[in-house]
């Protein structure tokens, strides 16, 4: 069994219905409109709902950031690559990988991002990576309730598998080119974001058919990894809105796919 606190992620997981709840826990100390409707939520869902001390909801989140609210779920199932691959998706399929992202309130940021701007799949890879836990669903505010996960032994392998399905690998690097905003992301693509502070891996760089930078006009010169996430990813849910509100059009053909 796994535990999540905080309002927003307990709501978002009976929302969502990704995965079962044993009960949910309040602390005796609270009661307000929003946990009214919380508990209410709850009911309509055939949830349990226990009433215990703040202090018992402390220990079992082992923080004191509950909001008072704290819900026994089972243990999450993942995805595989194959999972996320075989979905029928309208339109220009758009997924992000992960490489090595340890700090879990950026993971939470980013899924929380992805959530908002539509991806149809993340790619985690099982070592050397921040686990979905608790904090992540609480910094996300329950968004990664919603986003579909893969988890994945080998993310360079799990990329060339995504190539061969015809989806291109785009990797963000202080060092590429060409800029973001000039990359065209009305194709099938998933966008590649690196490590904090040390970026992509050797290998999975290489991997990468494109490298796109992100332009910085101030003294430093990259931005924190779920920031530069967001923009990236907002960046390419712009174009393609835009795409399918004015028709699908030809697009210049691009080298370097499966290479």
């Amino acid at each position: 069994m796994d535990v999540l606190y905080g309002l927003h992620p307990v709501e978002e997981a009976l929302r969502s219905g990704a995965r079962q709840l044993d009960h949910v826990s309040v602390a005796r100390e609270r009661r307000d409109e929003r946990l009214d409707r919380l508990i209410q939520l709850c009911r309509a869902s055939g949830v349990r709902v226990a009433v215990e001390p703040r202090e018992q909801l402390t220990r079992l989140a082992r923080t004191d950031a509950h909001q008072g609210v704290l819900a026994v779920v089972r243990e999450r199932n993942f995805l595989s690559i194959e999972d996320l691959l075989s979905s029928k998706l309208d339109g220009f399929r758009f997924f992000l990988a992960l490489d090595g992202i340890e700090d879990p309130h950026n993971l939470g940021a980013l899924l929380r991002t992805a959530d908002g701007a539509g991806v149809d799949g993340v790619v985690l890879p099982e070592r050397r990576s921040a686990s979905v836990t608790a904090t992540v669903a609480k910094t996300s505010a329950g968004a990664s309730e919603h986003v579909r996960i893969a988890r994945v032994t080998n993310l360079v392998r799990a990329l060339e598998q995504m190539k061969k399905n015809n989806i291109w690998v785009i990797g963000l690097d202080e060092r590429g080119t060409p800029d973001y905003i000039d990359f065209d992301f009305k194709t099938d693509c998933v966008l590649v974001l690196g490590r904090e502070g040390a970026g992509l891996h050797d290998l999975v760089k290489k991997t990468c058919d494109h490298l796109l930078r992100i332009p910085m006009g101030g003294q430093v010169s990259s931005l924190n990894v779920s920031v530069a996430g967001a923009v990236v990813m907002y960046e390419a849910m712009r174009q393609r809105r835009q795409f399918s509100s004015i028709g699908p059009k030809a697009t210049k053909e691009r080298k370097g796919l499966g290479s």
